[in-house]
């Protein structure tokens, strides 16, 4: 088992994590999918925190440590199943739109959207038992939001 900068986040021998965790968790692990966070990700993560107003009331300076609470899960063995199963369970059901919104957001952040992050969105859509019509809109919808000239 990791050991994490915050104690409180293991509750015997389980990851325990709350909605904001669980949102920032999904954008960090879309983020990691091609094993390159670039800047342009990480600020979209940064600027989403700050102003989506699911976020009003968590405080914008635990960013940092739940982004890396998240880095080490994924590190671990089975990090990646570990890590889809710990949002799941934190997410109550109607924020799993939000959530696939978001990781569809920082796919599109850096302009480019490759094939393990398209297998990653695959795979959350799946886990968070989201319809392919309700995926599909809130994909084109971060395409739209993400295209430039």
């Amino acid at each position: 088992m990791p050991t994490f900068a915050h104690k409180d986040t293991f509750t015997k021998n389980r990851h325990m994590i709350d909605h904001h965790a669980a949102l920032i968790y999904t954008m960090v692990l879309v983020s990691a999918a091609d094993r390159n966070m670039t800047d342009a990700e990480m600020r979209t993560i940064g600027e989403i925190v700050q102003y989506l107003p699911i976020f009003s009331d968590f405080d914008d300076e635990r960013l940092p440590r739940v982004a890396g609470d998240c880095a080490a899960l994924l590190d671990d063995e089975d990090g990646l199943d570990r890590t889809l199963k710990v949002i799941r369970d934190a997410l109550p059901k109607r924020l799993h739109e939000t959530a696939y919104a978001l990781a569809c957001d920082i796919a599109a952040a850096d302009g480019k959207v490759g094939q393990e992050e398209l297998r990653l969105l695959e795979i959350i859509r799946y886990g968070l038992d989201l319809d392919r019509l309700t995926a599909a809109a809130i994909e084109r919808g971060a395409r739209a939001r993400h295209t430039v000239l």
